[in-house]
């Protein structure tokens, strides 16, 4: 550890509790109870039989984190915050704790936050001449200590998942509009490849700032691409614009010889094929029942990339605790032989989900 690190990493270890390894209390942990250990995420994406039950979330809530151990500290710094973060997941079973590189982010107008999110509020790239006016973030100007600082921190056998601001696509239609990039792609190609490029070329860098240091596991791409039918573009201009900065991010990883996962939500049927074969994704995350349900999933291309999670948000939501039992149960005996899958849920466990319902799902994995 740099000396530079060592005041930082006693103030953290007083402030948490007198030790950074610590175990949750056993009442309080009778759910999911294991010493994480990261090679078992790393098998699930090397479509391997793990060995025990793998457990899989792009992000949980305070909740559940209030419940395991306690307040998330308010004030602190992003050392601070991930020490937190990284005890949570482990309290909930994980094997990694997902967290972002630094602060970067793409400035967007401040949108109205009402039930739904208008994807077409407050453009602020139109033409050429607000392309160039719009302050592009520099990834290099940012803050990654934080993924070295924690690694004396970290739970024994754990690792981070690295997630993006944001993913390409995403940020292409907060900086147009979604309308607007429908209208553009037509009217003024040579604009939105330029677009593209200029985000893509940001993630990429910003990728390549985080997965050099030791304590980085894998690198999660998020961009939601889909809606419930088809993709928000067609596949042809998602090749033609999006998709190669993807296959750099998961050729960049893979260099590293760290794995890629995909979190994307939406029907994506049209593009799975690139997803694993020209892409080469290690994973795909985010199922919805009525697009593709995750057993489906599985037995479709289970065989080629890992599937993780899948149990759909809105079945975690409205089912008996028995039958989300059930159905976790069912996941895992469908993958017991083949391998190549860890539990979850769909997208995420937002606070609208009951603990007890996310419990009820995680704690299948002790049963096995």
């Amino acid at each position: 550890m740099a000396a530079e690190h060592w005041h930082e990493c006693v103030e953290l270890l007083y402030v948490f509790g007198g030790a950074a390894r610590q175990t949750v209390n056993s009442e309080t942990m009778n759910r999911v109870c294991r010493t994480p250990d990261f090679e078992n995420l790393l098998k699930v994406l090397r479509r391997e039989k793990p060995s025990r039950p793998t457990l899989f979330e792009f992000s949980l809530n305070d909740n559940v984190f209030k419940e395991l151990i306690g307040e998330r500290p308010q004030t602190a710094s992003e050392t601070k915050q991930l020490f937190y973060l990284a005890k949570a997941f482990a309290a909930c079973g994980y094997d990694y704790v997902n967290t972002y590189g630094c602060s970067m982010t793409f400035s967007i107008a401040k949108k109205t936050q009402k039930q739904t999110v208008s994807l077409n509020e407050h453009a602020l790239i139109t033409d050429w001449d607000s392309f160039f006016a719009y302050p592009w973030p520099d990834p290099q100007a940012y803050d990654y200590s934080k993924l070295e600082k924690i690694a004396p921190l970290l739970p024994d056998g754990m690792k981070l998942m690295i997630s993006g601001p944001g993913g390409v696509l995403e940020n292409v239609i907060d900086l147009i509009g979604y309308d607007n990039l429908c209208i553009m792609l037509y009217d003024d190609p040579a604009l939105c490849e330029a677009i593209f490029n200029k985000v893509g070329s940001i993630l990429l860098a910003y990728y390549e700032n985080c997965v050099c240091y030791d304590t980085v596991g894998v690198l999660m791409l998020n961009d939601d691409w889909g809606f419930k039918t088809q993709t928000m573009i067609s596949p042809d201009m998602l090749r033609k614009y999006m998709f190669p900065w993807h296959k750099k991010i998961v050729a960049l990883a893979h260099r590293h010889q760290k794995p890629a996962v995909l979190h994307s939500c939406g029907c994506l049927n049209d593009v799975m094929e690139d997803v694993i074969e020209d892409m080469k994704f290690d994973g795909k995350h985010s199922f919805e029942d009525n697009i593709v349900p995750v057993e489906e999933a599985y037995e479709r291309w289970g065989d080629r990339i890992a599937i993780l999670g899948g149990i759909d948000v809105d079945f975690l939501v409205r089912s008996d605790t028995q039958s989300i039992t059930a159905r976790a149960k069912g996941l895992l005996e469908l993958s017991k032989e083949k391998g190549g899958y860890a539990l979850g849920s769909g997208n995420s466990i937002p606070a609208y989900i009951p603990n007890e319902h996310y419990f009820a799902m995680t704690s299948a994995v002790n049963e096995e």
